[in-house]
């Protein structure tokens, strides 16, 4: 029997994001939206990393109410997310609550969270969503296009 999970993206899984296609593509497993919500908790999403990456960083009671979508994906496409998002070494999916934007309905989901991470990052600006192409200007470096291949890409934003 399949198993569904709702799952809160919140950076380049979204609509119209560069690994939106994570979540579209048949062979990854099944992936339904549900709607937009966000954060019960306060968290900070950042923009860091020399790729722009958006972190929503493991302190919460800081930073925002962050926006997001909520995905209800099965068994396979959440094993294919934890690959990208290299869960747990690197992001470390937890469950927490977000607030339905249609409905007001709270709901258990996961989220991929920056659990270790160089305090330096708390002072970077915090968003309440996150766009690859926003007024930021720090558009997201896709994988191919990593200058090594290979390398940890996280190193300037993990603390040790």
């Amino acid at each position: 029997m399949t198993k569904f999970h709702k799952v809160f993206v919140y950076g380049t899984l979204k609509t119209n994001e560069p690994n939106y296609h994570w979540l579209t593509e048949k062979e990854n497993g099944h992936s339904r939206l549900v709607g937009n919500a966000k954060t019960a908790q306060k968290y900070p999403l950042v923009i860091a990393s020399r790729y722009n990456i958006p972190y929503a960083l493991d302190k919460e009671g800081v930073g925002e109410n962050i926006k997001g979508e909520v995905y209800e994906v099965d068994d396979l496409m959440l094993s294919k997310l934890d690959i990208l998002e290299d869960h747990p070494k690197y992001y470390k999916r937890k469950v927490k609550e977000v607030i339905l934007e249609e409905s007001g309905e709270k709901c258990e989901v996961w989220i991929y969270l920056l659990h270790t991470f160089k305090d330096s990052m708390l002072n970077l600006p915090f968003l309440v969503s996150y766009e690859s192409k926003g007024d930021h200007g720090l558009p997201y470096v896709m994988r191919y296009l990593r200058e090594k291949p290979g390398s940890e890409y996280w190193s300037d934003v993990k603390q040790e």
